[in-house]
């Protein structure tokens, strides 16, 4: 009982390794926890089997069989992460990294070589993980939970998973997130995207040049001209190779349930909604109503 109720300083978290009870008391000791490699070795056997990873213990100073019995029942200690949508990949890694003191590089390197996308395939939540993972686990848990997810909402719109159809959805999607002022703005977008994709017209529009590390920069004339990416729907007819985002369930909707219109053209007003037409000579006289608004 004496020893039990001796003090002993922890951290908040702490790392379990895999193995033996004897080989995490062995680790714990080497990491400089007061721990007995005998008498708490066999208390723990009592007490039952520690979890591997990290896990929370919740205080720094408490006594050791208080201490032993949260090595055996502690939960994980866990770090939420969150994606919104229209956020591109470049930047989310980014944050992961300062954030979770990981590499960009490697986050980088491993989501490139396992995603089928360069953007857009990540689902924007929030994502609880444990802590102390590392970028290829990290990015590998991502993707795997992406890509079930987009299978099992493609099996419940269309009954099967085409990734070729699927992921043209996405792309759409993708521009349609960047441009639509709100949800309801949504399938009016996606509209004029395959109205204009059905006349040969260049989609022309700002949202496919905030890809990459360009997500919050602002589309000027002068990016327009520069930019010799396949992003950029000013120059190059058709769709942009890969999405531009990540992408929200209601922008995947709107692209595969676009409203019927007629519409060609909008342009957004100064409260960031926009105005919709169906000819060139209509639209201009729309931007001069909301320039003089």
């Amino acid at each position: 009982m004496f020893h039990l109720s001796r003090p002993i300083n922890t951290t908040k978290v702490t790392y379990i390794p895999k193995g033996s009870i004897g080989q995490i008391i062995s680790y714990l000791e080497k990491k400089n926890f007061s721990l007995s490699p005998t008498i708490d070795k066999y208390m723990l056997y009592f007490i039952g089997s520690p979890q591997s990873g990290w896990i929370d213990i919740g205080q720094t100073r408490l006594s050791r069989g208080d201490f032993l019995y949260k090595l055996a029942n502690s939960k994980a200690a866990m770090d939420s992460i969150t994606l919104i949508p229209g956020e591109t990949i470049d930047i989310f890694l980014y944050q992961i990294s300062q954030e979770y003191n990981l590499s960009y590089d490697k986050l980088m390197k491993y989501y490139l070589k396992f995603s089928p996308l360069r953007d857009g395939l990540i689902v924007p939540e929030t994502y609880h993980i444990p802590v102390g993972i590392k970028e290829r686990h990290l990015i590998l848990y991502l993707i795997n939970y992406a890509s079930e997810n987009h299978k099992k909402v493609a099996m419940k719109i269309f009954g099967e998973f085409d990734k070729k159809s699927w992921y043209k959805y996405l792309v759409i999607a993708s521009i349609i997130q960047k441009e639509a002022a709100n949800e309801k703005e949504m399938p009016l977008v996606s509209s004029v995207i395959y109205n204009r994709l059905k006349k040969g017209m260049k989609l022309q529009m700002d949202g496919t040049l905030n890809y990459g590390k360009f997500s919050h920069i602002k589309v000027t004339p002068k990016r327009i001209r520069e930019d010799q990416s396949k992003y950029n729907t000013y120059k190059n007819r058709g769709l942009p190779p890969h999405p531009v985002s990540s992408i929200s369930k209601e922008a995947i909707l709107a692209a595969i349930f676009p409203k019927k219109t007629d519409y060609l053209y909008f342009v957004k007003s100064k409260k960031g909604e926009h105005a919709f037409s169906k000819t060139y000579k209509a639209h201009l006289k729309n931007i001069d109503k909301l320039r003089n608004k």
